[in-house]
């Protein structure tokens, strides 16, 4: 009992150590997301960093107009991110976890 005891803090430690893997090669996971005309594009990680925000000129007249791009634009992005982020981690987190009942919360 106690070998497998170990046998599962191993293969949780393992599982660790892929998620942080998997969350560090997430960096470099670009989403792009723009604005149904173009005139906003910005760019994030999968981790959801804003890695660059490109703004029409036209945007730039209008305030309110370029807030409200800016919250959409970026809450599509984030979102996208977030599915990328959720999928990939959960995938790698299911597949190092020994099957220990309670366990599901990585699912």
């Amino acid at each position: 009992m106690f070998g497998d005891m170990m046998g599962m803090m191993g293969k949780l430690k393992e599982a660790q150590k892929k998620v942080e893997e998997t969350k560090e090669r997430l960096h470099t996971v670009l989403i792009d997301e723009e604005s149904s005309d173009n005139k906003l594009k910005v760019t994030i990680t999968a981790n959801r960093t804003i890695k660059s925000i490109a703004i029409d000129d036209e945007l730039l007249q209008d305030k309110d107009m370029l807030e409200d791009y800016l919250i959409l634009t970026l809450n599509k992005a984030i979102e996208k991110a977030t599915n990328v982020h959720e999928t990939e981690v959960a995938a790698v987190a299911k597949e190092g976890m020994p099957n220990i009942p309670g366990m599901d919360m990585f699912k």
